[in-house]
C-alpha cells in the first residue's frame, strides 16, 4: 500500500481459541483470542499472548476474557476491545492519512441472524468501514484450494476451538450444513476432568491444551504413537506437587465420547447429502481442517469407521484464515460467497 492509500484491507479468522489476521496476502497477526481487562476502570491491559499469560495471575487487579464461546461472540464489549487490540498489532506502514478498514470476517455456518448481527456490530465498532462475512466451511474450502464454484460435491469438517463445522458444498453453495458445540474446548474439558478423577491433579485449560497437542489421540492403537508426556500439577486434595506420566492411550479413552459425537454428526450430514453429491464425496474423500484435525489417529479412525477416505488439510490451522484472505483479495469474483454488512 502507498502513502496515499485510503483503504486498509484485512481478513480475520475470528476463532474461539485463536484469531488470525491476514493483510497484503500474509499472516500479520496470530494470537490467542483473549483480552485482559483492568478491574478498576474496565480498560484493556493486554491482548493475545500477553493476555493469555495473565490467566490466573493478578486476579486482584485484572480479569481475562475469552470473548467467543462455541464459535460466536459471548462478550460483545470484550470482543470489540480484542479486535481493536489485535488490529493494532498489525505491522504498520507509514501513511499520510489514517485509512478506512475493509474487512472480511469468517463466521460459523450455524450462526443465527442475531449472532451474525453481533459479529457485524463488534467489527464495525472496532473500526470496519466496509464489512463482509464468509462462512467458515467455505473459507476452509477456498484455503485448501478447492474449486468452490464447481459442481462436484465437497465435504469439509472444520474442528475448531468452540465448534465443529461440517458442510457439503457444490456450485458455490452450502447444500448440507451442521454445526455442533463439540470441538477443541470440549476435548480440553475432557482432559481436565480425566486428570482430576484419575490422577487427583488440578490442571488449567492451557495445560489441558498442551496435553491434547502432545498425546491427544482418537485411537488407542496408533502405528506411530507419541511419547508419554510428564505433567506437573497440584494434588487436588493436599495441594502438594504431583508428577504424572500421561499416555496417548488414556487420553484417547477420555476423549472417546466427544470423538464419537463428532463421528455421529458427520454420519448425520452424510445422511442428508443428495445422492449425486454423496458419490462425489466417496470418490474424492472428506477433508479435515482446524486444530482438531491434528489429533493423532483421527483421520485413520474416521476412514475406517465410514469407509470413506479422510484427508487432513496441508495446513489445517490456517486453512480458514487463508481462505478468508482469498475472499478479501477476490471480493468481486467471489461475491456469491460473501454476506455484506
Amino acid at each position: 500500500m502507498s502513502l496515499l492509500s485510503l483503504t486498509k484491507e484485512i481478513a480475520i479468522d475470528l476463532g474461539t481459541a485463536n484469531t488470525i489476521i491476514i493483510t497484503d496476502g500474509k499472516i500479520a497477526v496470530e494470537e490467542p483470542s483473549v483480552v485482559a481487562i483492568r478491574k478498576s476502570d474496565d480498560k484493556m491491559m493486554a491482548v493475545g499472548r500477553k493476555a493469555s499469560a495473565m490467566i490466573g495471575r493478578g486476579e486482584d487487579r485484572i480479569y481475562t476474557v475469552r470473548p467467543l464461546k462455541k464459535g460466536v461472540i459471548a462478550d460483545y464489549k470484550a470482543c470489540e476491545m480484542m479486535i481493536r487490540g489485535l488490529i493494532d498489532l498489525i505491522p504498520q506502514r507509514k501513511r499520510l492519512f489514517k485509512p478506512s478498514i475493509r474487512m472480511v470476517v469468517c463466521v460459523p455456518s450455524g450462526a443465527t441472524d442475531a449472532e451474525m448481527r453481533i459479529i457485524n456490530d463488534s467489527c464495525v465498532h472496532a473500526g470496519a468501514k466496509e464489512l463482509y462475512l464468509i462462512y467458515e466451511p467455505q473459507a476452509a474450502a477456498l484455503g485448501m484450494g478447492f474449486d468452490v464454484e464447481g459442481p462436484d460435491g465437497c465435504m469439509v469438517v472444520d474442528i475448531g476451538g468452540g465448534t465443529t463445522e461440517i458442510a457439503v458444498m457444490s456450485l458455490g453453495s452450502i447444500v448440507v450444513n451442521m454445526s455442533i458445540a463439540v470441538a477443541g474446548d470440549a476435548l480440553n474439558q475432557d482432559i481436565i476432568q480425566h486428570m482430576d478423577q484419575v490422577h487427583g491433579m488440578r490442571i488449567s485449560e492451557p495445560t489441558a491444551e498442551r496435553i491434547k497437542m502432545g498425546v491427544g489421540a482418537a485411537m488407542t492403537d496408533l502405528k506411530d504413537p507419541p511419547q508419554d508426556m510428564e505433567v506437573v500439577g497440584p494434588n487436588k486434595t493436599t495441594d502438594l506437587p504431583l508428577k504424572v506420566n500421561v499416555t496417548y492411550k488414556e487420553i484417547a479413552q477420555c476423549l472417546e465420547k466427544n470423538i464419537s459425537n463428532i463421528e455421529a454428526a458427520i454420519l448425520q450430514a452424510l445422511g442428508q447429502t443428495p445422492s449425486e453429491l454423496y458419490a462425489d464425496i466417496v470418490r474424492n474423500g472428506i477433508y479435515l481442517t482446524g486444530g482438531g484435525a491434528l489429533l493423532h489417529g483421527l483421520a485413520e479412525r474416521l476412514s475406517k469407521k465410514m469407509t470413506i477416505e479422510f484427508h487432513v488439510a496441508d495446513d489445517p490451522l490456517h486453512s480458514v484464515a487463508r481462505g478468508t484472505g482469498i475472499a478479501l483479495k477476490c471480493l468481486p469474483q467471489l461475491s456469491f460467497l460473501i454476506h455484506g454488512s
